[in-house]
């Protein structure tokens, strides 16, 4: 067995087991502002990604920063990370590199959710973000990089070390749902169909059979229709 699932059985051995589920039709809600409230993702995957894609969907009333994805290992805090640092703008760093993506507010649905898809490749550094199937102009960052596969994928918190050191102050407060990634940079054609998380088959995380863990105050519960 890998070192990452040992890691991870660990983890489940002291807190909890990990459940794994298909959770469509499902949303995770984070109730309030906390520095402990977070789910922890499994990655199938045990080989260091120079390629990615993240697509997920989230409902909040925040204007404060917060974080919607974040990827640690012990050697980096934030390999990858999605930051919503304020309204319109949103930021993804890749091996503690960061670069920030503008856009209008009113790219949002007219349910309130807002849908996001980040990717990135090592062979030209180029980052590509998506927010409501509208692309932003491209980005470049940590070109020839791997992002190593021993690490932790956290929801609704920052890892400013290796599972841990939370700020409420950057803590996610409302609903995510949709959680997919992809050991791959999808071509501009494919996004539309990565948003929706159908016929790409996920290769690191996926939403319909996901393996997770939930610390602190989150509540699973089916999507308002």
């Amino acid at each position: 067995m890998e070192k990452l699932q040992l890691w991870l059985l660990f983890l489940a051995g002291l807190s909890g087991a990990v459940a794994q589920k298909d959770l469509q039709g499902q949303v995770f809600i984070f109730p309030k502002e906390s520095r402990d409230a977070h789910v922890i993702l499994n990655m199938n995957n045990n080989d260091p990604l120079n390629n990615f894609t993240v697509c997920l969907k989230y409902f909040t009333d925040l204007t404060r920063p917060y974080s919607l994805f974040s990827y640690a290992t012990r050697a980096r805090d934030n390999e990858i990370l999605l930051f919503k640092s304020k309204p319109g703008e949103l930021s993804l760093s890749v091996g503690g590199e960061e670069v920030t993506f503008k856009f209008l507010e009113n790219t949002a649905t007219n349910t309130g959710w807002e849908h996001i898809c980040a990717s990135w490749e090592s062979a030209t550094g180029i980052a590509e973000l998506w927010v409501n199937w509208i692309s932003l102009p491209r980005k470049g960052l940590k070109k020839g990089y791997s992002v190593s596969a021993q690490g932790m994928i956290v929801l609704g918190q920052e890892q400013d070390s290796f599972g841990g050191r939370f700020d409420a102050k950057q803590s996610f407060v409302g609903e995510m749902t949709g959680v997919y990634m992809w050991d791959r940079a999808p071509q501009t054609a494919d996004m539309r169909v990565a948003n929706t998380g159908s016929q790409l088959l996920p290769t690191v995380l996926d939403w319909g059979s996901l393996q997770y863990q939930i610390k602190g105050y989150v509540v699973l519960k089916p999507m308002m229709t």
